[in-house]
């Protein structure tokens, strides 16, 4: 696949809420899981996420934008205004109908729907806000970007589980190869923690019950793990050819390079016990970006933090790479601040290409003792100094999605 630059970056998360202040937190290993405390969760199994505070005050939003739309579309926003600034994007300059947008989420805008439908159920028809059936659906963040901006180009929403954003960023690079697109901001954005929606992922039984101890709740790979824990928040990047962004003289993050994608065809929640389709879906994105396996430097991995999402992660990557593993930094930073289902690949692939910059491998935290079956390094507990020119990063849905996408480190003025 020929190379897609990625020329802006906005991030919202439980870290920080713009790039300067997430690196800053994650690279001195700082975890911003915690109780939950918005409503009532003391019947909840699990009872603790990666919560996000004074979102308003990085909002310059209208308050009557923002009254019409779920959380996870304001997130989105946020995040997409941050790309757009930081890849400096003059918008009296572009053709509004060559932009597109393609976001990926799991769940939609349920704290809105939640909210509306209570006071249906209270007051009747007249109780319920006429802007409930735009503002919950998976694609009102990707419709509210493109109205807000004026955006008219080739756009999509995918909702594949913790697949979704890896799968809307590929998309996404596809359309400006394609050239059915001059710019392209793609991305993913996620509000678990509503009361049905904490609901819905608690039936799932994949979430750690570590209720005590939340800081230290999310381990993958740890002998101890009992599930991951649940992340609200957004990124979004932009995506244009290199040779755009070589004659608008910005600086390239990275490029996206390739991908891999195939389904377990097992179980409609689980993981097959067979890892030859995640086998498949890195072999794939190997083959699709021209890496070798010994250029690879980093895997970002899906980390799920369940007994066999981490047993199966781990014997895929040793199949796939044997002994050359032992040359790949691996790591799931995503254990200091949570797991962003839909959203996470995208804050997947910010950490990746914001660790390229840094030379710098972020680590997973809160490993104590290791498990026989999860025999890799994950970099656990301390980052590490590292040049990373080349990397994948893996996501996995419920019901056997894999995705995997190739990067490439970008540089200065290209």
């Amino acid at each position: 696949m020929e190379p897609v630059a990625i020329t802006g970056i906005g991030i919202v998360s439980p870290a920080g809420l713009k790039k300067e202040t997430f690196w800053a937190n994650l690279k001195n290993c700082r975890c911003y899981v915690d109780q939950i405390k918005r409503f009532d969760t003391s019947f909840y199994p699990s009872r603790i996420a990666g919560q996000i505070y004074e979102l308003d005050r990085y909002s310059n939003f209208p308050s009557r934008l923002i009254k019409k739309i779920d959380i996870f579309s304001h997130m989105a926003l946020v995040a997409t205004q941050q790309a757009l600034e930081d890849a400096k994007i003059e918008m009296d300059s572009i053709d509004k109908n060559r932009v597109g947008v393609f976001t990926g989420n799991a769940l939609g805008g349920w704290l809105f729907a939640e909210t509306e439908l209570r006071d249906m159920y209270m007051e009747g028809r007249e109780g319920i806000s006429p802007y409930m059936a735009s503002a919950w659906f998976p694609a009102a963040a990707q419709g509210q970007i493109t109205i807000y901006y004026g955006f008219k180009g080739y756009s999509k929403t995918i909702v594949a589980d913790k697949a979704s954003s890896n799968l809307a960023i590929w998309y996404g690079a596809k359309v400006i190869l394609d050239k059915k697109n001059d710019y392209v901001i793609c991305g993913g954005m996620e509000a678990p923690i509503t009361p049905y929606a904490l609901l819905c992922a608690n039936t799932y039984g994949g979430l750690s019950k570590n209720n005590i101890s939340p800081k230290t709740a999310y381990r993958p790979y740890d002998l101890y793990r009992d599930g991951m824990v649940l992340a609200e928040g957004s990124a979004m990047l932009v995506l244009e050819s290199k040779e755009s962004a070589v004659n608008r003289k910005v600086p390239i993050y990275g490029f996206i390079r390739g991908a891999g994608f195939s389904c377990d065809a097992y179980h409609r929640m689980r993981f097959s016990l067979n890892t030859e389709a995640l086998e498949y879906a890195i072999e794939e994105a190997i083959k699709d970006s021209g890496f070798s396996k010994e250029g690879i430097d980093y895997i970002c991995l899906d980390g799920e933090s369940t007994l066999f999402g981490d047993m199966l992660e781990a014997k895929a990557l040793r199949n796939v790479f044997g002994s050359k593993l032992e040359n790949i930094s691996l790591s799931a930073p995503k254990s200091m601040f949570g797991n962003m289902l839909g959203a996470q690949g995208a804050v997947d692939l910010v950490i990746t290409l914001l660790s390229m910059k840094n030379n710098l491998v972020l680590p997973t935290v809160n490993f104590e003792e290791k498990d026989p079956y999860c025999d890799i390094d994950g970099t656990f507990n301390q980052p590490q100094e590292r040049k990373i020119n080349k990397a994948l990063i893996i996501s996995r849905g419920r019901g056997g999605i894999n995705c995997v996408l190739a990067v490439e480190k970008g540089g200065g003025l290209w």
